[in-house]
């Protein structure tokens, strides 16, 4: 195949595949948790830490994951501050984000044309030290994942009886949003920083309209993600479109298609139902 003659495409296939099946894990969890608008925060956060590596010379996930890591300790803090509003802490932390990178774009002279690339993705610019990267974080993310995955379906569900069975909520708690902004970070250089957040969700919105269970919903996001994630590189690459803006619309008509069967099932189940009364 042509476009895997190129280098740049094959170091975008890869970290695209690690990032298609980090995201929908994560995404998964934090659908359940009703915490989806968190990840549009942190992609705020990670905007300044993007920005301030493009400044300082730092390797701007590095930066960017540093970044969002102090923005989700500090939410998770203001979560217990504000018990009964948990989300004001997402949108304090999301106003802060955004103004600290106001702040240091403005400071910087070049930054904002640097910043471009990480604002809707790019495959041309992906290098190999930004894959090495993505695959230093992305790798332990999805093992502790992996390894902590009824725990956290526990908490998920039932953070009272997780509680009550000794379970360190609080300590499980901090590692997860962690790791939600560290693959916030990993995933902005294929996606863009602004629309990360939707690789996170679509998929586990797709796959909550297909499966029934928790594990079925858990695969069917991943896979989803996946194949979404490889067609939006390959029409990105032969169409020459924003890798970013072209996965989330792939998503979008999943989702939109998913939707369209889903309530034709329903509709045709009704007329079964009314018939045979």
């Amino acid at each position: 195949m042509e476009i895997l003659q190129y280098d740049f495409m094959l170091r975008a296939l890869a970290a695209g595949l690690m990032i298609g099946l980090v995201c929908p894990l994560v995404g998964l969890f934090v659908t359940l948790r009703r915490m989806s608008m968190i990840a549009d925060a942190l992609s705020h956060v990670c905007l300044s830490g993007v920005a301030a590596g493009l400044l300082t010379g730092v390797q701007p996930i590095l930066s960017a994951s540093a970044f969002a890591m102090g923005g989700a300790l500090l939410i998770e803090a203001l979560r217990e501050k504000y018990r009964y509003y948990a989300e004001l802490s997402i949108a304090i932390i999301m106003s802060a984000g955004v103004a600290i990178a106001a702040i240091i774009i403005g400071l910087g002279n070049g930054v904002g044309g640097g910043l471009m690339s990480y604002l809707f993705g790019s495959i041309v610019l992906i290098s190999g030290r930004d894959v090495a990267v993505m695959f230093c974080i992305g790798l332990p993310t999805l093992l502790v994942l992996l390894i902590f995955t009824k725990e956290m379906f526990n908490i998920t569900f039932d953070e009272e009886a997780a509680r009550a069975s000794g379970l360190p909520v609080k300590l499980i708690n901090v590692v997860f949003i962690v790791l939600t902004a560290l693959t916030i970070a990993v995933a902005m250089r294929i996606v863009g920083i602004l629309l990360v957040s939707s690789l996170m969700i679509l998929p586990v919105a797709a796959a909550m309209q297909m499966a029934r269970s928790f594990m079925g919903t858990l695969f069917c996001s991943v896979l989803i993600g996946e194949l979404a994630v490889i067609a939006g590189l390959v029409a990105a690459f032969y169409l020459n479109l924003p890798p970013g803006g072209t996965i989330v619309i792939i998503l979008v008509l999943v989702l939109i298609v998913t939707l369209a069967a889903t309530a034709r099932g329903q509709s045709a189940d009704f007329s079964r139902s009314a018939a045979g009364r």
